[in-house]
């Protein structure tokens, strides 16, 4: 099946709205990034078209959300954005992406995790787990939607993500371990 990202992008986003050009832009980093990691480990066997088109549609929940900094005016908080997204996408019929869009945020979440920070979640996993989605996952952490023309160092994502405790930056670490 071939998939079109953009045209599932403009099904939501009105083109060239400041939103749609802070989706696209840090999406086409990500999958930038992704390709570059999948390019240098070819022993790695990572599906590259999935990663492609998936790093694209991975944020694609961002308009439901909260985040004015970045044009979104949803109802929604910016967490939420994952599983929001994921949403979108298995009514697109692109279940694979979808888990993707669900997995991808921070190091992903366990369900212990969800309940005991009270997050505004399903009361499910949402871990990245495929060697696709650990690698979008990992390559998101190099940018941001607030500050487009930045690639964070690895340092930085590092200090970053120890505000959400010492086993996000280990899994972070593992990930650099893999792809880095």
């Amino acid at each position: 099946m071939v998939i079109h990202p953009f045209s599932i992008i403009e099904k939501y986003y009105v083109k060239d709205s400041p939103l749609y050009r802070v989706l696209v832009i840090h999406s086409q980093q990500v999958r930038d990034k992704a390709l570059e990691v999948a390019k240098q480990h070819p022993e790695l066997n990572i599906d590259t078209e999935f990663v492609g088109e998936a790093c694209l549609l991975h944020d694609i929940g961002i308009f439901l959300c909260h985040a004015p900094r970045i044009y979104c005016f949803g109802e929604h908080e910016y967490i939420e954005h994952g599983y929001l997204g994921s949403d979108l996408l298995k009514k697109e019929g692109l279940p694979q992406h979808a888990l993707v869009a669900e997995r991808h945020t921070g190091t992903g979440f366990t369900k212990e995790e969800i309940r005991l920070k009270k997050l505004p979640l399903p009361d499910r996993d949402m871990l990245p787990l495929s060697l696709e989605e650990q690698l979008i996952c990992y390559a998101d952490k190099f940018y941001s939607k607030s500050k487009l023309n930045l690639q964070l160092s690895v340092e930085e994502i590092r200090q970053n993500l120890s505000f959400y405790g010492k086993e996000k930056v280990e899994k972070f670490d593992s990930w650099h371990q893999l792809f880095g």
